[in-house]
């Protein structure tokens, strides 16, 4: 789920922020243009940890403006088979339901819910219930990831609340 990972990333930096501070400003960049971010093959990039190299700028022709590429560890999440999550219901329809499980969003399917739990479209707000638990917007819910795809800037995941120890929170 959570990994350290050592990335490198290429930055951009205009001329007029050459000076004294412009290893500070290029600390500040790489955190802005990576942090939040998603690199498909590694996952969401939560946090960097240390700077392990800034490069030497190469001037562009033309625009001179300088390129450095840094080198980087970070943390990274990426979610993966049969990983057990806990997130939030936002979105709820007789289809299924999306949980946040931080950056990555969840859809459960209805065939992927227990058979007790029925949709109720005429509860306000809807939600789905049974006799010992209710799931609406909002609701915490533990759930299993039984697949996930992964592309360039994007993961999609699909979970199940079906197996034993999984549901409301």
């Amino acid at each position: 789920m959570f990994f350290i990972k050592e990335l490198s990333h290429t930055i951009l930096l205009h001329p007029s922020y050459f000076g004294p501070r412009m290893l500070q400003h290029l600390e500040t960049k790489l955190y802005t243009d990576v942090e939040g971010t998603c690199v498909g093959a590694f996952g969401y990039i939560i946090a960097v940890v240390s700077i392990l190299d800034i490069g030497k700028g190469m001037v562009l022709p033309n625009t001179g403006q300088a390129e450095f590429i840094t080198r980087y560890r970070a943390i990274v999440f990426k979610p993966f088979k049969g990983e057990v999550v806990d997130g939030q219901v936002t979105q709820l329809s007789k289809m299924g339901f999306y949980a946040e499980c931080g950056p990555l969003t969840v859809f459960v399917s209805s065939q992927l819910i227990h058979p007790g739990l029925k949709f109720d479209s005429n509860s306000n707000p809807p939600s789905f219930a049974s006799d010992e638990q209710i799931i609406e917007k909002g609701t915490s819910v533990r759930l299993k990831i039984v697949g996930a795809r992964v592309d360039a800037t994007e993961i999609f995941a699909i979970g199940t609340i079906k197996e034993d120890h999984l549901g409301v929170v």
